[in-house]
């Protein structure tokens, strides 16, 4: 049986994914597939290439992201990730999606045409910078004669390249956003506004995983607390332990 996993953006919040990562691979569960946006195109993109997941955390904890960033002087950004680019091929050599030992789909959006994009062969360090370029705040990516930026502006939750790949789709959402949770601020509000939005969007292609893993405990923690790295990862590894009768129960009766 081939197992997919489709893994959200979230910025920071994404580091949970390779907390859920890890707890299906203790299992014993192989992934046939991954396909993700942004931050999780990202956690995929490494966990494809042959890193642990606690490598992964490792690489997260002790890089200085933000070394990596440099004033932009386009009037559509504040940021541009040009130097991002050192920092990716340090991890992926390569440049390749030929090199990944798992086959792994990156989600971005073509943003002059209004279309989402998927990139899943030739070079993979352009489309995993454009899958995670937020619009204004980076510049947007130049890539195969498309401009391209975040993929979750228009596909939160890419399940479509996995349709025709596997046997069942697993969803990793590290989006889940309580509506109880107070208002207190501007960016409280903005947050809460880019959220639903994104939510809208992507229920749709939740309810047609087969499995779903969302723990609300990720929503107290922003795009930004990449500090907290290591209890996000927490996050993601107890959701899959929890639900670790229901998860084996889907998989009997496929």
């Amino acid at each position: 049986m081939k197992i997919g996993l489709a893994l959200s953006g979230g910025g920071a919040r994404g580091i949970m994914h390779l907390g859920v990562m890890k707890a299906l691979q203790e299992q014993g569960f192989e992934l046939a597939a991954l396909s993700g946006t942004s931050a999780g195109a990202i956690a995929g993109a490494l966990v494809a290439h042959g890193y642990s997941p606690d490598e992964v955390l490792g690489i997260i904890t002790q890089t200085r992201f933000f070394r990596y960033f440099r004033p932009s002087f386009s009037k559509m950004s504040l940021l541009t990730m040009e130097k991002v680019e050192e920092l990716y091929l340090k991890h992926f050599p390569h440049d390749s999606f030929e090199a990944l030992k798992i086959p792994l789909t990156v989600c971005a959006t073509d943003i002059q045409a209004g279309k989402t994009v998927f990139f899943e062969s030739g070079h993979l360090i352009k489309p995993l910078m454009a899958s995670s370029c937020l619009p204004g705040i980076f510049e947007p990516i130049l890539y195969q004669k498309r401009l391209l930026v975040d993929g979750a502006v228009l596909n939160n939750m890419p399940i479509e390249p996995l349709l025709e790949k596997v046997d069942v789709i697993v969803g990793s959402n590290c989006n889940a956003y309580p509506l109880n949770k107070p208002l207190r601020s501007v960016a409280n509000l903005l947050e809460r506004s880019l959220l639903l939005s994104v939510r809208n969007k992507t229920s749709d292609r939740l309810r047609q995983c087969h499995f779903t893993f969302e723990p609300p405990e990720v929503s107290r923690y922003d795009i930004f607390d990449v500090r907290k790295a290591r209890d996000i990862f927490k996050i993601g590894y107890e959701a899959v332990v929890r639900s670790k009768s229901s998860w084996e129960q889907l998989l009997l009766n496929r």
